[in-house]
This record gives C-alpha cells, structure tokens and sequence, in this order.
C-alpha cells in the first residue's frame, strides 16, 4: 500500500518523496557542496530509506547550490570525524558503503549533473545507475592525483568498466576539468543536454520508470549488476590508499598549496580546480 507523501529536511541534504514511487535527494551546501564527516551519516540515512522502502522505484540526485553538483571531501574536517564514523553493512567504511549500496538497491538513482561533479561528487555520479549532464555547466574529475591523494570512493574500479581502461587512466591521472560534451562521448555520462532542456527530461525519464512495476525493475537491474558491478574487495583498498594519501608529506605540501590559492572557499580555486592542480606542482 502507497504511504502519504512524506518530505524530509536533514539540513545539507533534502529529500523529497515527490511521489511514493519517484523521491528527489537535493544537495545543498553553500557555498561549493563539499561533502564530508557531517553529511556521511545523513546520506547513509536516505540510502538506508531508499533499500528499505517497499514504494520507491526511481530516485534523482540534484543540487541547489549554483555550480555544483557536488565537490570534493572537506579537508578541513579533522581526520579523527571521517576514522570515527564506523563501517557500513557491508563493512566498507562509510562513503564507499553507502555508494556500494546504492548501486546495488533495488531502485533506480539517477544523477543530474548541473556544475561540478567532483571528486566525491563523481564518485556519487559513477555509483548511481544512470548520468545525465548539463551540455552547457556540467563538469566532472577526478581532481585527486593532483593534489597527491588517491581517489577514495570507488572511481578505479568504476571508471574502466565504464570508459575503458585507457580514458580512466587519462581520467585519473591527468586530474583535469572533463565537460559536459567530453563526458557524454566518453561515456562518463549517458547523456549530455543543453541546459534549458535536462530537467525536464530527467522529470520525464523519472515519472516513466516510476509508472513502471518495481518487481520488474528491480530483477532486471539486479542481472544488470551481475555483469557490470565491481565487487566489494575492488572498492575497499581505495578508501584505505585515500586515507594513507592524506599522510604524506608531498599530498600535504599539494593540499596546503592548494589552500594557499583559495581551495575550500568560494571563487576561482573551486571554479577552476583542475587548472590550479595542474599549477601548483609547476
């Protein structure tokens, strides 16, 4: 039986049950959506809902933030909030756990990508089942490599099956800005759309699945999984390299020079954060 429409505000990160069937998680925090220790649990709640929920079938990611999807993890967070946070089901950690879960629930996710998608904010895209890509204003990296860091969430074992070993290394290790359009040829995205039009068209995809009978979905993206899905012992030592990276003397010279420009505030280190890791090792 269908339960009223409920909505909930858990302050960073919004959800809305549009429908019983089709649910919206809105990401919202300003001034650039970096994504760290406080938010892991709350999204570690709404993947929880999503699993558990005998109603939804198709839920989108978003963002309110002008120009971000979502950034990178918070640096500035002390270490000890993120080592704090105990494992998942699943007995990830807490960020590749809820994103190792997601890929596997018995719902669709669907990410629209408006602004920068990066670093956890891809690795959130590379987990949801289907990307869609503003033409004009989505961008996607993995910035990590140029900072001296690891990528944590998963994008090693993700990224090949995706593009291709080769685009993935190019990906990863030249730690560039990769624009809509790119994104879509290289198969990062399913699609990139002008502007004006995503919105609409993922409301439209949304609302068709969510007409659709969950049992059937969910068999089919479970087959789907089968085939295409790293396993568990593929997505945990990235976590653990991410977490080492943090320690070294040259990730922490990179990180700091980084801050030196403007990192982790409002403005052109945020805007530009694949130019300005390509500069500070110069």
């Amino acid at each position: 039986m269908n339960r009223p429409e409920r909505n909930l505000t858990t302050g960073d990160i919004r959800l809305e049950r549009r429908l019983p069937s089709y649910w919206r998680v809105t990401f919202d925090m300003p001034p650039v959506n970096i994504f760290g220790p406080k938010q892991l649990p709350l999204l570690g709640d709404i993947v929880t809902a999503i699993e558990t929920d005998p109603d939804v079938k198709v839920v989108v990611f978003d963002s309110a933030v002008e120009g971000f999807f979502i950034t990178h993890y918070d640096f500035l967070a002390p270490l000890e909030e993120s080592l704090s946070i105990p494992p998942g089901p699943t007995g990830l950690q807490a960020l590749p756990d809820m994103l190792v879960r997601l890929s596997r629930a018995p719902v669709v996710s669907i990410a629209a990508i408006r602004g920068r998608a990066t670093g956890v904010g891809s690795e959130l895209a590379l987990a949801s089942d289907i990307r869609f890509a503003s033409r004009e204003r989505a961008i996607l990296s993995q910035w990590e490599v140029g900072a001296g860091l690891v990528p944590g969430g998963g994008p090693m074992a993700r990224l090949p099956r995706l593009i291709g070993r080769g685009r993935a290394l190019e990906v990863l290790l030249g730690a560039d800005d990769i624009h809509g359009d790119l994104a879509e040829r290289y198969g990062y995205v399913n699609r990139s759309l002008p502007d004006a039009e995503l919105d609409g068209f993922v409301e439209a995809l949304a609302m068709r699945i969510a007409s659709f009978d969950k049992e059937a979905i969910a068999e089919t993206k479970r087959l789907v999984d089968v085939a295409s899905l790293p396993s568990d012992a593929e997505i945990k030592p990235e976590w653990d390299a991410f977490l080492a990276a943090l320690g070294r003397p040259a990730s922490q010279t990179r990180i700091e020079a980084l801050m030196a420009r403007g990192f982790h505030r409002a403005g052109d280190v945020e805007n530009r954060l694949g130019f300005h890791v390509g500069q500070i090792g110069t």
